[in-house]
């Protein structure tokens, strides 16, 4: 690990979590916000993530290109209730691991981290087309409950046709209402 990716890696993951949290409060979520990725700064995902940081992608993936696996992406997924894969579980009836619907509040977290992650990998280049682009990019492959996954595209459908604003008090109303998507 050099000074250098860990300086680069604080910083871009600190750039990242305050954007979530931004975005966190313009849909009605500021409190889960703030306690957004906390995790990154623990030291079994932050001392990989600064040893793998390049800037242009996720220390994981290349972690996991030199293991075969990330133990720093296993530790981040099962502590942080906005990623998907936390929501996996052992149905006895078909004895396997099956996604499970995960609660509204966490999609739309969900949603803020992938409209943040988008902007700082994008930078100057991030339309709101790309988190949809991304997201769709990995549909075939991913392991998600189906309506989590339908309304993860919806949002992220509306973002890229409406813009933000719409898409922040879409998801607003929607937490209002407290209803099941």
């Amino acid at each position: 690990m050099s000074f250098r990716g860990a300086i680069g890696h604080f910083t871009t993951i600190t750039k990242h979590r305050h954007a979530v949290i931004r975005h966190c409060k313009k849909a009605g979520i500021f409190w889960q916000g703030l306690h957004h990725d906390l995790s990154k700064y623990s030291p079994t995902e932050f001392l990989a993530g600064a040893r793998f940081y390049v800037g242009t992608r996720s220390p994981n993936e290349l972690e996991r290109d030199e293991y075969g696996y990330s133990l720093a992406w296993m530790h981040h997924k099962g502590r942080n209730k906005h990623h998907f894969e936390y929501w996996t579980d052992y149905n006895p009836v078909e004895r396997k691991m099956r996604p499970v619907k995960m609660p509204l509040r966490y999609v739309i977290e969900m949603v803020c981290d992938r409209i943040a992650a988008s902007k700082i990998y994008q930078g100057k280049n991030y339309t709101d087309k790309h988190p949809i682009e991304y997201f769709m990019r990995g549909k075939p492959t991913r392991v998600i409950h189906p309506e989590t996954s339908d309304l993860t595209e919806k949002l992220l459908t509306l973002l890229a046709e409406h813009g933000e604003e719409v898409t922040f008090t879409c998801m607003r109303e929607m937490l209002k209402e407290n209803k099941e998507y």
